[in-house]
This record gives C-alpha cells, sequence and structure tokens, in this order.
C-alpha cells in the first residue's frame, strides 16, 4: 500500500526557518526582518488561484 501524504522528508531547505523556540517579540522580529524588500500588489492578492473552491492561495 501507498504511503498517504504531502511530504516524506524535511529538507535541510527548510530548517531555518523554525522559529519555535524563540519568543513572540523575536518571532515577529525575525518576519519583519523577512519582510524587507518585499512587496505585494493588491492585483496579486486578489488574483485568481485557479482553484474551483474560488479561494485564494
Amino acid at each position: 500500500m501507498p504511503t498517504l501524504g504531502g511530504y516524506h522528508k524535511l529538507s535541510p531547505k527548510y530548517l531555518d526557518h523554525n522559529v519555535r523556540g524563540l519568543d513572540t517579540v523575536d518571532q515577529m522580529a525575525t518576519v519583519a526582518v523577512g519582510l524587507v524588500g518585499k512587496r505585494l500588489m493588491y492585483r496579486q492578492l486578489i488574483a485568481d488561484s485557479g482553484l474551483d473552491s474560488g479561494a485564494r492561495s
């Protein structure tokens, strides 16, 4: 029987994103630093995701 699930191993690529050990203020600071230089345009926010449910991705 095949294994079910979305993923089967943790890639090292994502290991540096674990901030669970930090307190809330430090977690939010990490988020803020990650937002520097990024921009979300309104048209991207409301763009059709192609999902049947109409949900945004």
